[in-house]
């Protein structure tokens, strides 16, 4: 027979080796170096006093430096884009020069082939009548070329086609084209005489208007001035007869104190004036006394009020003084009981002091009591 088994042996034989669950240590580890952490970050004396943030301080330092190089990048990009438009516009101005340089060529190249001097209107003139044979005869407005003569230029053309034509055609065909032109020079010049002698008429007829006008002119101007003149002597004359009959040459002594027009009763025309009667003197005296009796009698009286008005400021004066000294010695009073009153408060305050220091306050903190403060963060 087997042995019956116990609980406990029942446990034991069914005991497994689990695990050991260290997530709770770990969370502790984790809680102790987040307090170390943050220990280090209050008790540090500069962090606290100065309230310096590094990780925002090195933040914008790299962003300003990541700034700076993206505005150096920048600034290379424009560098380079300012060469090749500076480039750009050399090529530009060395092709437009090309351009005109050609653009000369053909033009002088033009001149000399298609517009040579020989060639022109004018070439038996600058030309010594070697192009003259070549000049085309223009036609005049309202002239046109009868049947005969072109029946004639048909022959012409003819004989000149055929073989027996030969050199005498030709030279009749310069004579006669020679004979044109001299013809035509001629009606030229009769032309220009023409011109000539109507610009002439037309310069005589204006320049006989305009003596015409300056005559007019000049006759008027005239006119004036000896309108003028006569003027001039009328008021010359006016002048002198009034000079003649005035009050300054008769002098007439009531002309200084006549009334003129709106003017004062007493007024004196000082252009006319002969001086001062005797009656006008004794008067002027007269006045002149009493003014100076009246000005000695201002005099003593303003003497008589600047020796009260002494008397009344010495007066004010002393009571002044009687009160400042009264003054001074409520202020020496009132120094003293200060005073004493100060040395009362000082021999209270001293016998506080030593009651607080002998009696009260006789268990002083040690050092071990001020090092238990702040030795958690929290």
């Amino acid at each position: 027979m087997k042995p019956v088994q116990g609980p406990l042996e029942t446990v034991n034989m069914y005991k497994v080796d689990f695990p050991v669950d260290q997530s709770a240590e770990k969370a502790v580890e984790r809680r102790r170096s987040a307090e170390s952490a943050r220990k280090a970050r209050i008790f540090n004396t500069r962090l606290r006093v100065m309230g310096l943030d590094t990780d925002v301080l090195n933040q914008q330092v790299q962003e300003k430096k990541h700034q700076q190089n993206i505005e150096r990048q920048r600034d290379k990009a424009f560098d380079k884009l300012r060469e090749y438009h500076d480039v750009a516009l050399l090529q530009l101005e060395t092709d437009d020069r090309e351009k005109r340089a050609a653009l000369h060529t053909d033009l002088v190249q033009y001149w000399a082939t298609q517009q040579r001097v020989e060639d022109s209107r004018d070439a038996d003139l600058k030309c010594g009548l070697q192009g003259a044979f070549r000049i085309p005869i223009p036609e005049r407005r309202g002239y046109r070329r009868g049947a005969s003569e072109e029946r004639t230029n048909e022959r012409d053309r003819k004989r000149s086609t055929s073989p027996e034509g030969g050199q005498c055609e030709r030279h009749m065909g310069n004579k006669h084209r020679e004979m044109l032109v001299s013809r035509e020079l001629v009606h030229q010049d009769l032309r220009g005489v023409q011109q000539a002698a109507l610009e002439e008429e037309c310069k005589n007829a204006i320049r006989i208007a305009y003596n015409d006008y300056n005559r007019a002119l000049a006759a008027e101007q005239a006119e004036k001035l000896m309108e003028q003149h006569r003027r001039e002597e009328r008021e010359n004359l006016a002048e002198m007869r009034h000079t003649l009959t005035s009050d300054m040459m008769t002098e007439c002594a009531e002309a200084a104190e006549r009334k003129v027009g709106g003017g004062k009763p007493h007024h004196v025309l000082t252009d006319r004036w002969r001086g001062m009667s005797p009656e006008q003197l004794r008067a002027v005296h007269e006045e002149r006394e009493t003014q100076c009796r009246e000005r000695q009698r201002k005099r003593d009286a303003e003497k008589i009020h600047d020796t009260a008005l002494d008397l009344q400021l010495l007066k004010l004066s002393r009571e002044a003084e009687e009160e400042e000294a009264r003054a001074a010695e409520l202020k020496r009073q009132t120094r003293i009981q200060m005073d004493q009153y100060n040395m009362q408060l000082a021999r209270e305050q001293q016998a506080h002091q030593e009651y607080l220091d002998k009696k009260l306050y006789t268990n002083k903190p040690t050092r071990d009591y001020f090092y238990q403060f702040n030795t958690s963060s929290r």
